[in-house]
């Protein structure tokens, strides 16, 4: 036996899975893989082998325990609400910390545990863009002219050409009688969707809120938890710890679904402070409704020409219960027309590095979402997790249809016009 079992902590909830399989009917991955390793029963039972150290770690073993979203459907229908989820990234850990890193997850390590090497890379890709990236004809996506095995066919969104930390003051001044918010990126909007974060930061500011954004916050840890990296997990709960010391905050408010999950989980070895960290944190979307901001777009005038919109239900978001403020801030924008789609809550796919290793599963799993973004006939498909928007386009280009994905942030701070004071 090892000193110590990253599965340990979790070994009463282990048990408590009774193989009902109510899970079953409910995994995107085993909709698509049909193998009992792939749902999460199957999981759970190579987990306890994995704690009772009874199961050599092989190929096979690896594989099954990689055929996972971590999108948290399974716990949300589990009648024991066993956390699945949680337990395969212990799973992960375990096979990382007897086996080492696998590829992806060395990759994963130097990008998101190394902020300088990313901003250098996204630099690079924005100067050689036309060198690197063809355009997808009558999409909104680009390809990879050099793709990467297995990712000939991935589409991807244009590089921004600057970095959040550009776009923001490190501190942003609001109302004397309001308490400073800090304000968590993370590394999809910091780096690809730079006017997500601009977005959030003039809504907080504009209800009044003094906003800091940390030049030194690392990534949320999410990609880390997904391959299984205890060493970048640990790193980065102290990066963020450290970076949101320099002021007083009240409350951490991210707009990434995922990293709203990342920051604001705990898990059974986590320190006290690390606890009271995750008890700032507030999900955009939540925060401005119990600010009344619903209220407040109601009020803007409207015009007859209404764009036609629908929404996509982040996993991250849905297991957590948050479903009900993102669309009422949706139906209350004065120029929109909302339309429920079916199948909104649907997961597209992604899964962190699950994408990376898995991409025509990936793929697979993504288009189950098209024929409801097609029957509500939206021009605009609104979401609330980058990641969710980077999945969701790759899905609608694929299917060749006119839509395009958006945070609702940026049509929130359209619909307001925000004037961003500190240009």
């Amino acid at each position: 036996m090892t000193d110590y079992n990253e599965l340990t902590p979790y070994k009463d909830a282990i048990n408590q899975c009774v193989r009902c399989g109510a899970c079953q009917a409910h995994c995107p991955v085993y909709d698509q893989a049909r193998q009992e390793g792939a749902v999460a029963r199957g999981k759970l039972a190579l987990a306890k082998a994995l704690l009772e150290e009874s199961v050599t770690i092989d190929s096979r073993l690896e594989e099954d325990v990689s055929l996972c979203l971590m999108c948290g459907s399974c716990v949300v229908k589990c009648p024991n609400k066993v956390p699945t989820d949680k337990i395969v990234g212990a799973m992960r850990r375990e096979i990382s910390n007897r086996k080492g890193l696998s590829l992806t997850g060395k990759t994963v390590a130097a990008l998101t545990g190394h902020p300088p090497l990313l901003k250098a890379l996204v630099k690079t890709a924005d100067v050689l863009s036309p060198v690197l990236f063809k355009k997808v004809p009558q999409t909104s996506g680009l390809r990879l002219r050099f793709p990467v095995s297995g990712h000939a066919q991935r589409t991807l969104p244009a590089v921004a050409s600057k970095n959040l930390f550009t776009e923001l003051p490190e501190f942003i001044q609001g109302r004397p009688d309001k308490p400073v918010v800090g304000l968590f990126a993370g590394c999809a909007i910091t780096y690809i969707y730079p006017k997500i974060g601009v977005a959030m930061a003039s809504l907080l500011n504009h209800l009044g809120y003094s906003v800091f954004t940390p030049r030194t916050q690392g990534c949320c840890g999410i990609p880390a938890r997904s391959t299984g990296d205890t060493k970048l997990i640990e790193q980065l709960n102290r990066t963020n710890l450290e970076a949101f010391k320099a002021h007083e905050v009240a409350y951490i408010v991210t707009g990434c679904a995922s990293c709203h999950s990342g920051i604001g989980e705990t898990d059974p070895n986590s320190t006290e402070e690390q606890a009271d960290f995750a008890g700032k944190v507030r999900e955009i979307h939540q925060f401005l409704y119990q600010e009344g901001l619903a209220d407040i777009l109601a009020a803007l005038p409207t015009t007859k020409e209404r764009t036609r919109i629908t929404y996509h239900d982040p996993c991250h978001l849905k297991t957590k219960g948050i479903i009900n403020e993102p669309r009422a801030l949706l139906q209350s924008l004065p120029n929109t027309h909302y339309e429920e789609m079916e199948n909104s809550d649907l997961c597209c796919g992604l899964g962190g590095s699950f994408s990376a290793h898995h991409y025509a599963y990936s793929k697979a799993i993504g288009q189950r979402k098209v024929a409801g973004i097609k029957a509500s006939e939206a021009e605009l498909l609104a979401t609330a997790c980058p990641g969710c928007m980077l999945q969701l386009q790759d899905s609608i280009n694929h299917a060749m249809l006119n839509v395009q994905t958006i945070h609702i942030l940026e049509l929130i701070s359209k619909a307001l016009a925000l004037d961003q004071k500190w240009k």
